[in-house]
């Protein structure tokens, strides 16, 4: 059986959901597809949802998803539905849940995020290509993270969103991790008496997800969700999930890095709240109400911002000219002394060629382009 946030009461209608998809009806052009008859062309970015527009997540198991045009069509027994690739953020693909080369190809072309989720809680992540051509922000982020002062100064900016009270521009990294646990293990307290469900301490099993308390089991639902969705923004945005300025060694140390800012208002609260809820499937439970949190505290929107502001992003000085600040479309030439040079030009003259053919002939590169500097593809 699908078990999915397109059920009506998992996720909101949007403007690019047609009546139809909405009411889950089909298609004469599912059979098209069937038929191995291609889908639309890619999308352009600048036609694509912007992410913190998209919808948060949707889950499907037990079903096969294929491609229609720019849409993908999920099908169980109880019948088939249309979800547009463009309004998806992040595509959770739980146990028995078969999937078609096409229909990958369109996900990715419209730059949403796959996690494939195990019975046991294992996870893998894999993403289509940012909703930006531009680096600006990628590049930004590796200066930041690349030099102690900075890395410091924006993992302080981490820190000082959880204590907006308070001034953590002296502390230091031990003083602040410290002050972070102490927050954390208040939050756990409140939601322990605010709910009623007893809480010991956070243990988990990443190999046996069944093994845990409902509360744990939850949490880690919770989070999963969480990280999925933090994931897909940092990746829409162009930026690395690799290079974490509070985490770090990891592939996800960024995702880490931010997902932690929305826990104590997002996942640990619903964690707590389905398990009071005593729900039958602690799983299911935990997804559902984490997509109506992440719509009800705008998460896409605030993580967006957030990110930018961050990493200190200046839009029009970083090229960032877009509607949302994220379509700029250049390609430079970096130069040691200038920072960048425009591509697509020459550099040299008709006489430096003339010297240099003797020595380059034909073992010039078949890779570079004679009239650029630019690399071919």
């Amino acid at each position: 059986m699908v078990c999915s946030p397109w059920r009506r009461s998992y996720t909101e209608p949007t403007a690019a959901m047609s009546d139809d998809v909405i009411a889950g009806k089909t298609t004469a052009a599912t059979a098209a597809v069937h038929r191995g008859i291609p889908g639309a062309p890619p999308p352009e970015l600048a036609d694509l949802v912007r992410v913190e527009d998209r919808m948060s997540y949707v889950y499907f198991e037990h079903c096969i998803i294929r491609r229609d045009d720019n849409a993908i069509t999920v099908t169980d027994e109880t019948g088939t539905i249309h979800v547009p690739a463009a309004s998806l953020s992040v595509l959770m693909l739980g146990p028995g849940t078969d999937i078609t080369h096409q229909a990958m190809t369109v996900i990715g072309d419209n730059g949403a995020t796959v996690i494939w989720v195990g019975e046991r809680g294992v996870r893998m992540y894999a993403f289509g290509k940012p909703l930006t051509h531009s680096s600006a922000l990628l590049q930004r982020q590796a200066s930041l993270v690349s030099n102690m002062r900075t890395r410091l100064a924006v993992a302080r900016r981490m820190y000082q969103m959880r204590f907006p009270d308070e001034d953590v521009s002296r502390l230091t990294m031990q003083q602040l991790r410290g002050r972070e646990g102490a927050r954390i293990r208040r939050v756990y307290r409140r939601c322990s008496q605010e709910t009623g469900v007893p809480w010991d301490r956070r243990t988990y099993d990443h190999d046996d997800f069944e093994a845990g308390t409902d509360i744990n089991k939850a949490l880690s639902a919770a989070h999963t969700c969480l990280y999925g969705i933090a994931h897909s923004v940092i990746v829409a945005l162009g930026c690395s999930p690799g290079l974490g300025f509070v985490h770090t060694g990891h592939e996800r140390s960024f995702v880490y890095d931010i997902a932690d800012l929305y826990k104590a208002d997002l996942s640990i609260p619903v964690a707590f709240r389905t398990v009071a809820a005593e729900a039958n499937d602690i799983g299911a439970a935990t997804r559902r109400a984490m997509r109506d949190a992440v719509y009800d505290l705008s998460i896409m929107s605030r993580m967006t911002k957030d990110i930018k502001t961050l990493l200190e992003a200046d839009t029009e000085a970083d090229g960032l000219t877009g509607a949302d600040g994220m379509d700029g479309d250049h390609v430079g030439l970096w130069d040691e002394r200038r920072g960048e040079v425009a591509a697509g030009r020459s550099y040299g003259s008709d006489e430096d060629a003339d010297e240099l053919g003797a020595d380059v002939g034909a073992s010039a590169d078949p890779f570079v382009d004679d009239d650029t500097d630019t690399v071919m593809p």
